[in-house]
C-alpha cells in the first residue's frame, strides 16, 4: 500500500523504490539503486533551481553550500523518517538485524529513489513539487543564511578544544561499493580512542556523521555525570 504522502500511482514502482539490494537476487532490475541514481540527479537540479530563483543575490559559493546542506544524507534521511517511509522498506533478514531500516544511508537512498520514481511516472514538475514540499523546513533554514546547520565537525572541534584542549582526528575505516556509488565508514578518534563512527557517500559526509555521533556520545557522558553528581548531593 502506497502512503498518501507519496504521489506514486504504480504500486510496483513504489515497491521497487523501497526495495534494498539485500532483498533481491536481481539488484539491477528489482532494487531501488537505479531509481536512486536518477532521483539524486533530479533532486540536485530541483534544489539548484529553487535556490537560483529564490535567492537572486546569492553568489555561486553560497548557493553551492546551501544546496549541499539540503541535499545530504542526514537531511534526506530525516525527511524519509518524518514521512514514515522506513516501515515500507524491503530488507533481507540480515540487513534488518543490522539496523538497515533506520540507517541514514538507506533512508537517504529511498528518499531519492522516490524522487526518481515520481519523475519517471509524472514528470519533473511533480517531482519538484514533492521534493520542495518535503524539504521545506530545511529550505527555510538555509534561506535565513544558516547554510551549514549540520556542520558537526566544527561543533565537535569547538567542544573538544573547550573540554580537552585537543583536536579530533578522522580515519577511514571502510570503503565499499562501485566507483559511482561509494560508501565510506569513518571513525573520529581522541587520544587513540574511537568515540564516534559515521557513514556517507563521500569522506566529508561520513566525517560529518562521525562528528555527530561523537557529539552525541559526549553529551550523553556529560548528562550521566550531571545525574550522578545530583544523586550524590541528594
Amino acid at each position: 500500500m502506497i502512503p498518501k504522502s507519496v504521489p506514486i500511482k504504480d504500486e510496483r514502482m513504489f515497491r521497487m523504490a523501497m526495495r534494498h539490494v539485500s532483498a533481491t537476487n536481481d539488484p539491477i532490475h528489482e532494487s531501488y539503486e537505479r531509481l536512486e541514481y536518477l532521483g539524486d540527479a533530479v533532486l540536485g537540479l530541483i534544489i539548484a533551481q529553487y535556490l537560483y530563483e529564490n535567492h537572486p543575490d546569492w553568489d555561486q559559493g553560497i548557493m553551492s553550500k546551501a544546496r549541499s546542506s539540503v541535499v545530504q544524507e542526514i537531511t534526506l534521511s530525516e525527511a524519509a523518517l518524518r514521512m514514515g517511509l522506513e516501515q515500507y522498506i524491503e530488507l533481507s533478514a540480515n540487513e534488518e538485524q543490522m539496523g538497515g531500516r533506520t540507517r541514514p544511508a538507506v533512508l537517504c537512498d529511498i528518499f531519492e529513489a522516490v524522487i526518481g520514481a515520481i519523475y519517471l511516472e509524472s514528470g519533473f514538475e511533480k517531482a519538484r513539487w514533492f521534493a520542495l514540499e518535503q524539504l521545506q523546513p530545511y529550505l527555510r533554514r538555509v534561506s535565513t543564511g544558516d547554510v551549514n546547520p549540520h556542520d558537526f565537525k566544527s561543533k565537535l572541534q569547538e567542544t573538544a578544544q573547550a573540554i580537552w584542549r585537543i583536536s579530533p582526528t578522522y580515519k577511514v575505516a571502510a570503503e565499499k561499493g562501485a566507483a559511482h556509488d561509494r560508501r565510506f565508514t569513518v571513525t573520529v578518534v581522541f587520544d587513540n580512542e574511537v568515540i564516534g563512527t559515521g557513514h556517507g557517500r563521500s569522506k566529508k559526509e561520513a566525517e560529518q556523521d562521525a562528528a555527530r555521533d561523537a557529539l552525541e556520545a559526549i553529551h550523553r557522558a556529560q548528562r550521566a555525570r550531571e545525574m550522578a553528581q545530583q544523586s550524590h548531593l541528594e
